[in-house]
């Protein structure tokens, strides 16, 4: 029914965007005295705030300055190429599939195309997906991982955007568990959820008062009747939209605030890197029932993985066989999202990985975007993913000379002290 309602209100709302649009063009007409007045400027930012803010956002394109092939596909996620193949080392930067799309970590694939042959898992949005393709859950995102590793190794390094680090995890344990050989040369997890015990953060919290049965009777929504996925059930886009705005309204009021005022001054630079930011921000995909409900119980509400208790496909995910992908956890100092502990509690859970082989990093001043996008992901985080990945490259001098490396291992009582800062 709230998908229903959504619809309809897109549908009432179109007659009233047409006249704002309307109305926008006559007032910035050369020829309307309009176009030459304040109370004209003010207008004419009004309509286009209220046609932004209640129209529906298409999935943006990548715009890199590479060429993009699809190398893999299944129905609910394909990966993109970017640019020729060539010699330089494999990186697939595995997208989180929690409502926005691919194309959110566009500057995070822009910071290794210099340096990388890059991949990225570009999901589908559920609610294209043709119920006829069958259901997919966290462990079919496990199965697609492994593909994945599969298709595009040997000598892959992998980086987890946030929601991914517990399925590429999972997929590296079981890949290692049965000494597959294309196992990721190294793996970087990025504000990911590994333990969300550790300084829970909003979104944990909220999940932890209520039921997965809560979740299923308020969340879940079958697709109308308009897209491809009509009867899929979904959690909508629009829902993770609203959560995710929620928890910084004031910042979002603001922002808008000030391109309103942007576009009366006339400063169409500040305005357009506005449109630039929401055009992304605001693009939503849905996600399948079966993903969002298992994901939900399986990291937020019963924290399996870390318990050692998760299961794929009926046998355990042991992350103690991990023994040769090499460990890269980071943090953002400032992460409203994945609190700081809940990543790095991922090198204290693979116990038998040299402490070689293991690093860590918090990254200060940054929140959760800042993570994997923004000047401090450019000038601090990437070149450090870069020289992990160049340490653990099978050629490495480093690694041929088993040579002792910078990296740490972060101890169980460091890691508790980090979970209660």
């Amino acid at each position: 029914m709230l998908y229903l309602l959504h619809e309809a209100s897109q549908f009432m709302l179109s007659p009233a965007r047409l006249a704002a649009d309307l109305t926008r063009l006559v007032c910035e007409s050369p020829f309307s005295p309009l176009t030459y007045t304040p109370h004209g400027r003010a207008l004419v930012a009004s309509c286009e705030i209220f046609e932004r803010s209640t129209r529906s956002y298409p999935k943006p394109a990548f715009n890199l300055a590479a060429s993009e092939r699809v190398v893999w596909q299944r129905p609910f996620c394909r990966v993109i190429a970017f640019g020729p193949p060539s010699n330089k080392p494999k990186v697939l930067i595995v997208a989180p599939m929690s409502g926005h799309y691919a194309t959110l970590l566009r500057g995070t694939v822009e910071a290794f195309l210099d340096s990388h042959q890059v991949f990225i898992t570009d999901w589908s949005d559920a609610k294209q997906v043709p119920a006829s393709e069958d259901q997919f859950d966290l462990s079919d995102y496990v199965d697609y991982c492994i593909s994945m590793f599969n298709v595009l190794g040997p000598d892959l390094h992998v980086m987890a955007v946030c929601q991914p680090a517990v399925p590429v995890l999972a997929a590296i344990a079981h890949m290692e568990a049965e000494e597959h050989p294309q196992v990721p040369r190294s793996v970087a997890l990025l504000g990911g959820p590994i333990d969300t015990r550790h300084a829970p953060t909003a979104v944990n919290s909220f999940a932890q008062t209520r039921d997965i049965h809560w979740f299923k009777r308020h969340c879940i929504h079958p697709v109308p009747d308009r897209f491809r996925g009509r009867g899929r059930l979904v959690y909508p886009g629009f829902m993770q939209l609203c959560g995710f705005m929620a928890m910084n309204p004031d910042r979002h009021i603001s922002a808008h605030w000030e391109m309103f005022n942007h576009l009366v001054e006339g400063d169409g630079d500040s305005a357009e890197k506005h449109r630039e930011f929401y055009d992304e921000y605001l693009a939503v995909m849905d996600l399948s029932a079966e993903y969002y409900l298992q994901t939900l119980e399986t990291v937020f509400i019963d924290h399996l993985l870390p318990r050692g208790l998760m299961r794929h496909r009926g046998r355990p995910v042991d992350l103690k066989a991990i023994r040769r992908c090499a460990l890269m956890t980071i943090e953002g100092e400032k992460d409203d999202i994945t609190g700081r502990g809940q990543t790095v509690a991922a090198l204290d859970l693979t116990p038998n990985l040299s402490p070689s082989k293991k690093e860590h990093h918090l990254q200060a001043r940054v929140g959760h975007y800042g993570v994997f996008n923004g000047s401090r992901y450019r000038a601090e985080i990437a070149p450090r993913i870069k020289a992990f990945m160049a340490r653990h490259a099978i050629d490495s001098p480093l690694n041929s000379r088993r040579s002792p490396t910078r990296v740490t291992r972060v101890s169980s009582k460091v890691e508790a002290t980090i979970s209660r800062v």
